[in-house]
């Protein structure tokens, strides 16, 4: 099953603040809402003296490096603004957008970050000032959906290690988790033999750079229980770094039920050594669609809020790596890919079981 994925794209400017700013517009950062130890964004990203924590950020645990960290929520989320537009006129519809204005995303780097290296830090200094822990989605392999909807990066496989190279530079010694990455093992069919095998090389590369600080648990793309067999994504992780990485990620940017993901996430976890895995909760509240149409489709509803404690003891964390609300793209009359679309945002928040 194709199934593309779909972010804000937002070109980063040059300075700390306006980065900051610029995360409050995505409102692509994750956190953890339901721990009691979340980090709660400032009314100003920009200006770091502004909201408050609960509790320290602890050590990963052997296990589950997200465990027990804190995490940051965007107060400037489309969400949140639009949220705010309708508390007068529309109040009942404001407080079905605040489930997901109060709830983090996580923050996608790509080919528009020209400058990865000052971008990623500023990035992690604006997420970690709390001590909160920063993940990050890193999505700018080669021949990205090979110039389908996602788009093409235009980036070469050399030019592709320096940017990773100046990602992980951007991280540096600091704690941070990474989403590697998506579609781009299951999806790879659509490349040659020998652009397959790059591809695959390039992957191997992006792991054995990202966690070499010791600090970065970084978790490969695995697609999700309608696209590939579990056999299949294991062989592809094998021969991209799985071994080195702390998992796998599914769901990225779809819609199948949790229950189903665990499941294949447990027999693809058996085929790779034990490795744990998270789930994108975001939009799988009622799971696919009859159709398995993964471009906005309708009678969704968002799924289990961002955690780290699972209570699944292979499953890291449910996160909302493709944020609510964000178009697929434009199939049938909807916003173009990456642009905030409310009104149907409202309606998976209104089919949400809480």
């Amino acid at each position: 099953m194709k199934m593309p994925v779909r972010s804000v794209q937002l070109p980063l400017p040059a300075s700390v603040r306006e980065i900051a700013a610029a995360i409050a517009f995505a409102s692509l950062v994750v956190g953890c809402s339901s721990d009691p130890s979340r980090v709660v964004g400032p009314a100003s990203i920009g200006d770091p003296s502004g909201g408050s924590t609960t509790g320290p950020a602890s050590a990963a645990s052997a296990g589950n490096p997200m465990n027990g960290a804190i995490f940051w929520v965007s107060s400037s989320s489309p969400a949140r603004r639009t949220a705010d537009s309708w508390r007068a006129s529309r109040p009942a519809d404001a407080s079905q957008l605040d489930k997901i204005a109060a709830q983090p995303h996580v923050f996608w780097l790509g080919s528009w970050n020209r400058e990865v290296r000052a971008d990623v830090d500023a990035v992690m200094r604006t997420m970690s000032e709390g001590g909160a822990l920063p993940v990050l989605v890193a999505y700018n392999i080669p021949q990205r959906d090979c110039g389908g909807l996602s788009g093409n990066t235009g980036t070469t496989p050399s030019a592709y290690r320096a940017w990773i190279a100046e990602f992980a530079a951007g991280i540096g010694s600091r704690r941070a988790t990474v989403i590697l990455e998506p579609d781009a093992l299951a999806g790879i069919d659509c490349l040659t033999a020998a652009d397959q095998s790059q591809r695959l090389a390039l992957l191997s590369y992006a792991v054995e750079t990202l966690r070499a600080s010791g600090s970065v648990s970084v978790y490969l793309d695995g697609g999700n229980p309608g696209w590939r067999t579990a056999a299949t994504m294991a062989s592809r992780l094998a021969r991209s770094g799985i071994a080195l990485a702390q998992g796998f990620a599914l769901n990225v940017s779809n819609f199948i039920g949790t229950s189903e993901n665990v499941a294949y996430g447990s027999e693809l976890s058996s085929l790779v050594g034990g490795k744990h895995f998270i789930i994108d909760t975001g939009r799988n509240g009622t799971g696919a669609a009859p159709d398995k149409q993964w471009c906005n489709p309708a009678g969704r509803a968002l799924g289990p809020t961002p955690t780290a404690r699972t209570n699944i003891a292979l499953v890291d964390a449910f996160l909302w790596v493709k944020a609510p609300g964000i178009s697929d793209g434009a199939c049938g009359g909807a916003a173009a890919v990456g642009e905030w679309m409310p009104e149907y945002a409202l309606g998976l928040a209104q089919r949400a079981a809480y």
